[in-house]
């Protein structure tokens, strides 16, 4: 069962007064209490969530945190080898029998996510691409492109870490 106290400080109500002045001071003659009973009270501001910038704020691009990778003529270019969560963005061209992809690599097994590929011709493709990862421990994403006609340029940005706690910029 609850117990419940009467406080009469008037350090405490002056402090009161001055922390929320639209209280208006409890107005004279009113006493504090306090009671034995545990109230519990649940914050459900951003704030309250670990970071007070917007998410869409706290993906953006600076000089510090994104990377930006070209591949061309190459094989299983390592794009991201690191836990978390990532933004990968940018552009894919390619002509002739061209082709570019992404896949994941664990170690042992590749998996592609993503290709592209020309639809013959010299005219050179290009496809923009815009997409979001997430690595574990030893995996790896990966850029491919098969010959001198297929280009990989883009940027990434970690937005979070493994536990899927935002990464400012």
């Amino acid at each position: 069962m609850a117990q419940e106290f009467t406080i009469n400080s008037s350090a405490i109500e002056s402090k009161i007064n001055s922390l929320l002045p639209s209280q208006g001071g409890f107005g004279a003659g009113v006493d504090f209490s306090a009671s034995t009973m545990v109230i519990p009270i649940v914050d459900l501001t951003e704030t309250a969530e670990g970071g007070d910038a917007r998410q869409d704020l706290q993906s953006a691009l600076s000089f510090t945190s994104s990377t930006v990778h070209f591949i061309q003529n190459a094989t299983n270019t390592v794009i991201i080898n690191t836990t978390g969560y990532y933004r990968v963005f940018g552009r894919a061209s390619t002509a002739g029998s061209g082709s570019c992809s992404f896949n994941l690599f664990d170690g042992t097994t590749s998996k592609q996510i993503i290709a592209y590929g020309a639809q013959g011709g010299t005219e050179e493709q290009t496809v923009l691409y815009d997409f979001i990862v997430f690595l574990q421990a030893g995996e790896s994403l990966r850029g491919t492109t098969n010959s001198t006609s297929g280009r990989l340029a883009g940027v990434t940005r970690q937005l979070a870490d493994i536990t899927g706690t935002l990464v400012n910029p």
